[in-house]
């Protein structure tokens, strides 16, 4: 895959074919959008923080400039790079940057900050926050992608795009640590005292298909999402 028809064209396409009522977008406005994802996994935060740390792993490579998965690298520090080689194809080796560390806490959280694909070149910040935390048969994580400022593309447009991006990224994740966990069905969400806790509109991503390999979505009242509601307001405080 060359990078004319990678990650930019992709993602530029699928504004053009998304429909906003399939989307998991949680929140937007004519200046910018959020969109959140969720995923419980048979795996603990030590081990999903070591693969975090390693995108060549469960990134897809569709969603990549050079359409290489292992040209992918992150430095899991704050101020590190996740990046990306462009193979020299004559002029010389090239590299991207998706995003940059800004909050490392292994095991915990990893925060970025980065406008992936097309977004790169608009005048926007994307902060996309990866939490996890321990559940009694593994770990539960979570994706929220926060996307604000100027930008040519309609919002309404471009953020079931991004969300059908981060969706797949989740999956990617999920599978690499083992498959997501079975949902308990007609579980109640916990209820959050808070007023902070995650948006039942913000679905699981699932990575169990179907025979033609399409996710099956996960109820928003699932027990997923009760295991994961109190991840926004255990988000470690400032000073």
């Amino acid at each position: 895959m060359h990078v004319k028809s990678s990650f930019g064209a992709l993602l530029f396409a699928a504004t053009c074919i998304a429909s906003p009522a399939a989307a998991k977008v949680i929140d937007q406005s004519d200046i910018g959008f959020t969109v959140a994802h969720t995923a419980q996994v048979a795996a603990t935060p030590e081990d999903v923080w070591k693969m975090l740390r390693t995108p060549d792993k469960w990134w897809s490579k569709e969603h990549s400039w050079s359409g290489d998965a292992a040209n992918f690298w992150l430095d899991s520090q704050a101020g590190g790079c996740f990046c990306e080689k462009l193979p020299d194809e004559g002029p010389g080796v090239g590299s991207v940057q998706h995003a940059r560390i800004i909050f490392a806490k292994p095991g915990e959280m990893m925060r970025l900050s980065g406008a992936f694909g097309p977004l790169q070149g608009e005048a926007v910040t994307g902060t996309l926050t990866i939490q996890i935390k321990k559940t009694p048969t593994g770990s539960a994580i979570r994706f929220d992608y926060v996307v604000g400022g100027y930008m040519r593309f309609k919002v309404a447009d471009i953020a079931p795009a991004v969300d059908k991006v981060l969706a797949e990224q989740m999956v990617g994740l999920a599978n690499a640590l083992g498959g997501s966990l079975p949902v308990a069905r007609g579980d109640k969400p916990a209820e959050d005292k808070s007023g902070e806790g995650a948006d039942e509109t913000a679905k699981p991503a699932d990575s169990n298909a179907d025979a033609d390999g399409a996710a099956e979505p996960e109820p928003a009242d699932s027990g997923l999402d009760a295991a994961v509601a109190d991840l926004v307001k255990d988000e470690p405080k400032r000073d």
